[in-house]
């Protein structure tokens, strides 16, 4: 077993449609596809006493997540209902106040060593939650900290977005996300991905990796202290599902850069892997 360590941070989400379930959220899915990587993969997050919540236990155990930080609460386990209308256009709904809103901090947690913290901006939704996580990063030992950012409206402000990103070393932000980060954090517009990451870069200095993900137009990764970005481009596969697309991409990113793996490489190796993910109806395939 590699001895890296990630511990990802947040929500645990059932997507219920009118005919079946899917267990997903971010770091849920994030964790899941680390492990796959053969690093030893953490989730710190909560489900509710139900059935969802038992479920959820299981998944983790198949995937090889480690549950050591998986909390249980009174709340009601993480759901997201989504309806389709006649287009089979979907419209999704994420409850409000479920366990992952309560996820708490844990003095025993701060006697483990982790060489990368993983977090995103959903679960910071709750107050409770913005107070652990201040916690976590204070208290933790952490090599390295990975944001992405995975916006979700009306889950997100201008403030939570500047906690983010003064709060990690890598950050993952889409195409979509840049203008939001751009018009309210930086307040410019930009040119091109290198002159979104640098200009990031320059207003957070402790941003020392920026992956900036296009979908079908490649991926970039720029590293602050060489003014460089490289590109890779996306790879042609006929898309069946975009559902975990990002945390794949993310997690084989970073177990490869915390390996010491060239940049570029590293790139490849994440949009290949994506590419693998999104040709697949799971968000987690075999």
């Amino acid at each position: 077993m590699n001895k890296t360590k990630i511990l990802s941070f947040g929500e645990i989400i059932w997507d219920v449609y009118p005919d079946k379930k899917c267990i997903g959220g971010a770091p849920f899915n994030f964790s899941a596809h680390v492990a796959k990587q053969g690093v030893q993969s953490f989730l710190l997050s909560c489900v509710g006493n139900d059935d969802l919540g038992k479920q959820a236990k299981q998944y983790l155990a198949k995937f090889g997540v480690n549950d050591k930080y998986l909390y249980t609460c009174d709340k009601p386990t993480g759901v997201c209902n989504v309806t389709l209308d006649n287009n089979g256009v979907p419209t999704y709904k994420i409850q409000d106040d479920v366990s992952y809103d309560n996820l708490p901090f844990d003095e025993y947690i701060t006697k483990e060593k982790f060489d990368l913290f993983c977090f995103g901006t959903l679960a910071l939704r709750s107050k409770n939650n913005r107070q652990t996580i201040k916690q976590l990063l204070e208290k933790c030992c952490f090599d390295k900290v990975y944001c992405d950012l995975n916006l979700r409206t009306p889950f997100f402000d201008k403030q939570v977005v500047e906690f983010c990103l003064q709060n990690c070393d890598i950050v993952k932000i889409s195409d979509n996300e840049a203008d939001f980060v751009c018009n309210e954090v930086l307040g410019v517009k930009y040119a091109n991905a290198h002159d979104f990451a640098k200009r990031l870069s320059q207003v957070f200095k402790n941003l020392e990796t920026v992956l900036f993900t296009c979908g079908d137009k490649g991926a970039y990764a720029y590293m602050q202290n060489q003014d460089k970005i490289y590109f890779e481009p996306a790879k042609e596969v006929d898309v069946v599902s975009t559902v975990g697309a990002g945390d794949s991409f993310g997690a084989v990113f970073v177990a490869q850069y915390l390996s010491g793996t060239d940049l570029q490489v590293c790139l490849k190796m994440a949009s290949e892997y994506s590419a693998y993910v999104v040709s697949k109806q799971d968000a987690i395939p075999d």
